[in-house]
């Protein structure tokens, strides 16, 4: 039986969701408290931690991006973004502090706020030469398009003129965003109904495809999106499909092409870094300890390493072996930022209000 992650689901009422219909999952919500903690290890140990496999090792430092709480607070690290100038950004649901400006020492820069306690999806585009970030928000129910100083150039609300919401919304609860070669945008509504919406540059919809199901060109919490332009002549969309436990790659206009499966890995989202494709597996096992590791994978899609796993990455007849948590590097990573040097910072969500780490490349 496959477990929910539409972990953001929100209730208006008993007696509307019974006069709707609508059936609610079980959700673990961030304030909930998780019920083992990983491993203790000596300060030795800690900072000499290598993880990751083959060429695709680490140095762990959880330190990196650790801030005084009361100046600098969080509730849960989602994702992270590099602009053009090497500044690190992280969107957090603290509505104190929903983008945070690291450089690549941890310094934090600067920060701003939309208000939002929702804050989810951050992706960063180059448009004309100026960068955009696209913010989503599951709870607030919309996408928000900002330049780099938190001014809002757009404004998405649910999508009405699909017919497939409410008039309240409530079921628009967008995770993630992706833009096209042509500036078109694509919005993955990853704890709603599974729609994939491909929107132009001033915020009408112009396509839609997925939906929640079992088919091919079907999502069961489809989390994540990205562009996958390794191929520039044909690029793709590669999403998540996360409780099937796999991730789907699909053309511009939503044909579906290829099916990934990734047993035992609840897929975030794919972040493109030169040849190969990572992504954070926030889940390998349960949703109520902390758990958690990232994935390398090759431009064929082979698993190459597995950091925060115990384990390299095995396959037998072809077909990938569930990954096994290491039980101390992670606690429920959330997303995957690699720099030009090809470190990664790892934002984790329902985490303790832990600030994100780093590994560095060995």
């Amino acid at each position: 039986m496959k477990k929910s992650t539409n972990r953001r689901s929100f209730i208006k009422s008993s007696a509307a969701l019974a006069a709707s219909g609508l059936i609610l999952p079980n959700i673990l919500t961030s304030c909930e408290t998780k019920t083992e903690a990983p491993a203790i290890i000596g300060k030795a140990e800690k900072e000499n931690h290598i993880i990751g496999h083959g060429d695709f090792k680490y140095k762990l430092n959880k330190d990196w991006g650790t801030q005084n709480m009361q100046k600098t607070p969080v509730m849960d690290c989602h994702e992270m973004v590099q602009d053009k100038s090497g500044r690190l950004i992280l969107a957090t649901n603290h509505p104190k502090n929903n983008i945070i400006f690291y450089d690549r020492s941890g310094k934090v820069l600067k920060t701003w706020t939309l208000g939002l306690t929702g804050t989810h999806g951050l992706t960063i585009s180059d448009e004309g030469g100026e960068e955009f970030l696209y913010i989503t928000s599951n709870v607030e129910h919309k996408v928000y398009k900002t330049d780099l100083n938190g001014k809002v150039i757009l404004e998405i609300n649910y999508p009405k003129e699909t017919g497939k919401y409410l008039e309240d919304g409530l079921w628009f609860n967008p995770t993630e965003t992706t833009v096209a070669p042509n500036g078109n945008f694509y919005v993955a509504d990853g704890y709603g109904h599974n729609y994939i919406l491909e929107y132009d540059q001033k915020g009408n919809v112009v396509n839609m495809f997925g939906g929640k199901g079992d088919g091919d060109e079907h999502f069961d919490c489809c989390h994540g999106i990205t562009l996958d332009d390794r191929d520039k002549s044909n690029p793709t969309l590669l999403i998540t499909s996360r409780s099937q436990q796999e991730f789907k790659r699909f053309t511009l206009d939503g044909k579906h092409i290829e099916t990934i499966i990734m047993p035992g890995c609840w897929i975030c989202r794919p972040v493109i870094k030169g040849d190969n494709l990572y992504f954070a597996v926030i889940v390998t096992k349960s949703w109520y300890v902390y758990d958690g590791c990232l994935a390398v994978l090759d431009k064929n899609n082979k698993v190459l390493s597995f950091p925060g796993a115990l384990s390299a990455p095995e396959y037998k007849e072809g077909i990938l072996q569930q990954p096994e948590y290491d039980d101390f590097s992670f606690l429920s990573p959330h997303d995957v930022c690699i720099d030009q040097d090809e470190n990664i910072f790892v934002p984790q969500w329902n985490s303790g209000r832990t600030y994100p780490l780093m590994l560095e490349r060995v």
